[in-house]
């Protein structure tokens, strides 16, 4: 009989409920990585959030174009934000920095790939996924999301579903590239089809090759019910926020 050998850094996670203190640590790394988190992207304003894939270079023509997005991001006046690394993440922090605009971070700490770009002028670095995920959410107005894998899915479907349940507001969603994501958009709307989610739960999702059409979905949107105000700073326990 053949036994799979699990490494002791794996096996951790599946070893069930650990003891109380080791839960209560972890609980508070948890919490504390969220207010530093909070202190970090509280005055970064008002944010595009892209996401997309890490495994891109610079010659490649979906970097090219979240490149472009960052540069159009800025040009509205909005902050670019990414997950921190490379790909389409540089790309849309690059586009928006050699534009003057504003470009964030949440980096994320991996064993392989992950490496915070030069493109940020803020940037904040996480252990736990769903600590960063919930700031890349939190903090933006839409989301463009790029080609990429099993990362960009996660973050693209659990946008998604936030949206459709109310959890956040109905922020417009573009997904750029035709060509990689008519097959995921055939099977959404096959969801559609049978009923697992409604019509209306795709209403502001738009499948587009076209950066004016992308960026005037956004724009119009985000002009017609918000206003954009300036924050002052002010002191706040012992720091100026």
């Amino acid at each position: 009989m053949l036994k799979r050998i699990i490494p002791a850094k794996k096996a951790v996670y599946l070893e069930g409920p650990k003891s109380r203190s080791y839960e209560l640590v972890f609980a508070f790394k948890v919490f504390w990585e969220f207010i530093n988190a909070f202190r970090h992207l509280h005055f970064v304003g008002p944010c595009i959030t892209v996401f997309g894939s890490a495994r891109f270079k610079e010659d490649h023509p979906y970097y090219i174009a979240a490149r472009e997005f960052g540069k159009r991001i800025a040009g509205i006046g909005f902050t670019t934000l990414t997950g921190g690394g490379p790909g389409i993440m540089e790309a849309a922090n690059r586009g928006a920095f050699e534009n003057g605009g504003r470009s964030v971070g949440c980096n994320i700490v991996l064993p392989h790939e992950q490496f915070e770009n030069p493109y940020l002028t803020s940037s904040v670095t996480f252990e736990h996924f769903s600590v960063r995920k919930t700031m890349l959410v939190k903090y933006s107005y839409a989301f463009i999301i790029m080609p990429g894998g099993f990362g960009t899915m996660d973050e693209f479907y659990e946008t998604l579903t936030l949206i459709q349940t109310g959890c956040i507001t109905s922020f417009p969603v573009v997904i750029f590239g035709k060509e990689f994501y008519e097959p995921l958009m055939e099977n959404i709307y096959n969801m559609s089809i049978n009923g697992t989610i409604s019509e209306g739960d795709m209403n502001l999702v738009l499948l587009t090759d076209d950066y004016d059409e992308a960026m005037a979905h956004i724009h119009k949107y985000i002009t017609t019910n918000y206003k954009i105000v300036p924050r002052k700073k002010k002191w706040w326990l012992l720091e100026k926020i």
